[in-house]
């Protein structure tokens, strides 16, 4: 499952992904993991979150980002859910090619069972038709 928070810059996506993370620890039978640009929200999110500070690594494409992700998955096969903040930056995606990104994605959470919360910043409108059921409001 896909589930996305989108806004411009500065209206709580952040926020309120930490919180969706935060929560989820209490009902989590898996593992969580949370992907951002920086390590600067290490101590805003519960210890028992994998934070995976991406800024450490280089990527120069979606698909660059879609591997890595799919080499985290392979290494640990109890996660239940991954957390993405500013998904198009961390994915090196622009608003046209979020279709076929998240195509792939929905394709890896139904093989493996692993849930996707993505905030990204992106109007309504930006977001393909078969995902806007996907927009957490």
């Amino acid at each position: 499952m896909i589930k996305l928070i989108i806004g411009n810059e500065g209206t709580g996506k952040t926020r309120k992904l930490l919180a969706l993370a935060n929560d989820k620890v209490v009902e989590a039978k898996g593992d969580l993991v949370y992907l951002d640009k920086s390590g600067r929200h290490m101590f805003e999110i519960n210890n028992k979150i994998r934070l995976i500070d991406v800024s450490e690594f280089s990527f120069s494409s979606a698909d660059e980002f879609y591997g890595f992700v799919c080499g985290i998955i392979s290494q640990d096969r109890d996660i239940e859910t991954m957390f993405f903040d500013s998904f198009k930056k961390l994915a090196k995606i622009d608003v046209a090619d979020l279709a076929s990104i998240l195509n792939k994605f929905d394709g890896l959470s139904t093989k493996y069972g692993v849930d996707f919360c993505m905030a990204l910043s992106a109007e309504e409108s930006d977001i393909p038709d078969s995902f806007k059921d996907s927009i957490i409001k």
